[in-house]
């Protein structure tokens, strides 16, 4: 029996499901992969990389010599499982074709979200965007849970191959090989993509602190113009009486004039070192 079912509707299916593995699914200890004598269970968290921060679906599946079942939690699983299902001749090339459906269209999505990410480094580079760092938190949380989602598919593929219980023929172990590639690659690509966006988030940070440093590098000319004029300006200040300078009537005129050559003087300076 091929069958795609709710996980509650274990029970009607016991006379199917090896008395050990029904016990499992009910009491919800079933772990990541276990191979035994005349039956294979497993479990994996099933995301839609085509739709972006949407919950993951548990899927269970149960295979032995005669029965494949997919139980699934929620509706939102079921109808998913369901739509990439179809029965086939045997139960291995039945579980294969799922997971080929499954992956089918991974390729053009993860091509999609590179050109997103590659599209919103180009907008930031020709405009500074206040929201940048958080699309970078936003493709690094997508990358993650992608990076999870194929490291499990990954092992469940490698688990398969091996064969432990002899239920899969040798041309279905050939089939599970071409998809174990295949999910080994859409991971590299989605570490790749991730090593991207870091590298990305990194050379934001360093063009902010450039940034950053020619503002102060600004501030510090803007005082060290200044500074001169605040000493002569200190030094006019005092109370000494009897300076011969302050009975001169080109007092001022001058003093304002020396100001502007000492300002003139240090900015060209400035501009001749590239400072400004």
């Amino acid at each position: 029996m091929q069958k795609v079912i709710y996980m509650e509707e274990a029970e009607q299916y016991a006379e199917y499901i090896a008395p050990k593995a029904g016990g499992y699914i009910r009491e919800g200890r079933v772990d990541t992969f276990e191979s035994y004598k005349n039956y294979t269970l497993f479990i994996f968290l099933m995301y839609h990389t085509g739709q972006t921060g949407r919950a993951a679906n548990p899927v269970i599946v149960y295979l032995d010599h005669e029965d494949l079942f997919l139980l699934c939690e929620t509706q939102r699983g079921y109808e998913r499982v369901s739509s990439l299902f179809a029965k086939e001749e045997t139960n291995e090339r039945a579980l294969w074709n799922f997971f080929q459906n499954l992956l089918k269209n991974d390729m053009d999505n993860l091509e999609d979200l590179e050109c997103e990410v590659a599209d919103a480094e180009m907008a930031a580079m020709v405009r500074f965007q206040n929201d940048y760092i958080r699309k970078i938190i936003a493709y690094r949380k997508e990358l993650l849970r992608l990076k999870r989602y194929y490291e499990q598919l990954d092992a469940i593929m490698d688990n398969l191959i091996l064969n432990e219980n002899r239920l899969l023929t040798e041309e279905g172990i050939r089939h599970f090989t071409i998809l174990a590639s295949r999910t080994t690659r859409y991971l590299g690509n989605v570490l790749n993509l991730r090593d991207y966006v870091t590298q990305m988030r990194e050379a934001y940070q360093a063009q902010i602190d450039i940034e950053q440093n020619n503002l102060m590098r600004l501030f510090t000319v803007i005082t060290a113009v200044f500074m001169p004029l605040t000493l002569m300006t200190g030094w006019y200040g005092m109370n000494f009486v009897n300076m011969p300078e302050m009975g001169w009537k080109y007092a001022y005129p001058v003093f304002a004039a020396v100001s502007a050559l000492v300002c003139a003087a240090l900015l060209a300076l400035f501009k001749k070192k590239r400072w400004v």
